[in-house]
This record gives structure tokens, C-alpha cells and sequence, in this order.
């Protein structure tokens, strides 16, 4: 099979079919041979109905997801990249500001140019000031932090990958923002961009406005830096951390401790010890330092156990 679609949607009732429809005509003018998989992240609406359809109709091109709850869009593509079939898998949104017309070009630099993922680069946009600038300001940081210095854009939601790609990656908590970050961190490299079409919103509003969404956006990129640095070895850092401040905690105090009997010594009278703020410093920078460096001994500990954090409760799969 050529191309996987995967679909992650919550609430797009009116823009499904239309969206399907225009997939398959691409698909069918490309000779391409390919499945769209919709995920139905918890959505109210009658997105499934008409996924339901669609499938009926489709000849087995559509296949679809059901979650029993909203999770959110990483754990709809960890679930959509996991039944993915096709040699590429390309991933968009369900509400029409993405162009199926794209996927062609977008086929042909992962088969072609060599490409493991392409992004897409949504250079003219049509959505609020709001919105816009701090994307900007966003994907200026995780340009910096991830070393990727030629995307522009890290969450469109318009990309094209190797299969390998999305089979060696874990996508979970909110990830699907660094996607690209992921994959450099699993070994795939080679990463492109294109630039695409952004269309206006033509139903409803996004399901992703909202301040919150850059600061969780900025909270994802920390710890995906750390994860990526340390994650395999916590011990580096919280070890090293809990072995300077033990250090100096206990310099200090050894050098309270000589003062101390330096002046009994020579007969000089000297207030005590536990007097001395210095000396509560010191105590507290061992205690921290004693503390940093056993969280960095359980980390790796943790480290070396498997988590179940990629399961989610699924009510129908089609």
C-alpha cells in the first residue's frame, strides 16, 4: 500500500465526508492505492456515524477509532500510527484547513528525495493575531532546543513520514508538537519541510485555542529536552547536582567546625556553632544534595522498567 492517512478528530461532524471525498479523488487522479484511519477522540457529535458510512461505502479504504473518552491528539496518532499500513503515512486535521492536494508532492519527496519526515509550513495563515505570534515565539525556542534549525513550523498538523519513522517513535502525553524532535532523537535525520496551503476554518471553531495550550507546549519541550539528554541516565545529572552541593555543603561545614576549634584552641571565646546561619546553609546543602543524588539512583531504577502509558480505552474499531 502507497499511503496510510491518519485522521485524529474531535467534533467535525460536517467537515468528514468532504474531507474524505477529497482525499480520494487525489488518491484516485495519483494512482495511489491507500486507507484514511480516523480517530474519533472522544467526540459527541456524529463523527462516528459517518465514519461508520463512510467505511460502508469506502471498500475497506476507511478504517476507523473510537476512543470512549477525549484523550487528546498524541495518543489518537500513537493508536492511528499503529494500524497504519501504507509505505508513507501521511497525518493531517479533519477540519479542511489542511489541502489533500499536498499529499502527491508530499508521497514524492519521502520516496523520492529520501526524505523520514516532511512537515509542512503553513507560511500564510488564517487564524487570529492570537494565535499566530506566540506560534511564532514557540516554534522559535523549539527550533533552538531540538537542533532542527530548517522547520518552521513544528505543529502543523500536515506531515509526511517513512513508515519506519512512525513505528519507532512513541507519541504520548501531548508530543505530537515535537513529532519531528522525537524522530531526530530515534535516529531518522533526515528532515524536510514544505510549504502548504492553509485554508480558512469553513465549520465550526478550532478545538485548540487557548493560552494554556504554549505553556503546556513550553512544559512538553522541557521535558522532552531532559528525556532526550537524560532520560537514560538520570544519575548524570541528579547525581552530579547531589554531589557538588554535598560538597560544598560539607566544606562549609567542615571550615565552621575548624573556626570553631581553632578559637577553643587558643582560649578565645567563641559563640556556638548552631548559632551561626552558615552553619544551617551548609546542613540544608547536604540534605538537598543527599536527596538530588538518590532521585537520580531511583530514576535509574525507573528507567530500566517498562510503563503501560500508551494504554487507552478504546470502544469501537472498524
Amino acid at each position: 500500500m502507497n499511503i496510510s492517512v491518519v485522521i485524529p478528530l474531535y467534533n467535525e461532524e460536517e467537515s468528514i465526508s468532504e474531507l474524505y471525498t477529497w482525499i480520494e479523488r487525489v488518491m484516485t487522479e495519483h494512482h495511489f492505492t491507500f486507507e484514511v484511519i480516523f480517530i474519533s477522540d472522544g467526540s459527541t457529535d456524529r463523527s462516528w456515524p459517518i465514519i461508520e458510512e463512510l467505511q460502508q461505502k469506502s471498500q475497506g479504504k476507511v478504517k476507523g477509532i473510537k476512543f470512549r473518552r477525549n484523550y487528546g491528539k498524541s495518543p489518537a496518532l500513537y493508536c492511528g500510527f499503529e494500524k497504519a499500513e501504507g509505505d508513507v503515512v501521511i497525518t493531517m486535521d479533519a477540519d479542511l484547513q489542511d489541502s489533500p492536494d499536498e499529499i502527491p508532492e508530499l508521497y514524492r519527496m519521502i520516496t523520492e528525495d529520501g526524505y523520514d519526515l516532511v512537515s509542512g509550513y503553513k507560511q500564510k495563515r488564517y487564524d487570529p493575531l492570537s494565535k499566530t505570534l506566540p506560534t511564532k515565539l514557540f516554534n522559535a525556542t523549539a527550533r533552538k532546543v531540538s537542533g532542527i534549525k530548517n522547520l518552521h513550523d513544528f505543529n502543523c498538523g500536515l506531515k509526511a513520514y517513512r513508515s519506519e519513522v512512525v513505528k519507532n517513535i512513541e507519541v504520548y502525553g501531548e508530543m505530537h508538537r515535537y513529532i519531528p524532535y522525537l524522530a531526530k532523537n530515534a535516529g531518522f535525520n533526515k528532515i524536510g519541510e514544505k510549504v502548504v496551503q492553509h485554508q480558512a476554518r469553513k465549520y465550526g471553531e478550532s478545538k485548540f485555542m487557548g493560552w494554556n495550550r504554549f505553556v503546556n507546549g513550553y512544559l512538553d519541550l522541557i521535558t522532552l529536552w531532559f528525556l532526550s539528554t537524560f532520560g537514560k541516565k538520570p544519575m548524570h545529572v541528579f547525581g552530579f547536582l547531589g554531589s557538588v552541593m554535598f560538597f560544598i555543603g560539607f566544606i562549609s561545614a567542615f571550615i565552621l567546625g575548624a573556626h570553631k576549634l581553632y578559637y577553643l584552641w587558643s582560649g578565645i571565646p567563641q559563640r556556638l556553632v548552631t548559632n551561626s546561619p552558615y552553619f544551617y546553609i551548609a546542613l540544608t546543602m547536604m540534605i538537598i544534595g543527599t536527596q538530588l543524588f538518590l532521585t537520580g539512583f531511583l530514576g535509574d531504577l525507573i528507567s530500566r522498567t517498562s510503563t503501560n502509558r500508551n494504554e487507552y480505552q478504546i470502544e469501537k474499531m472498524i
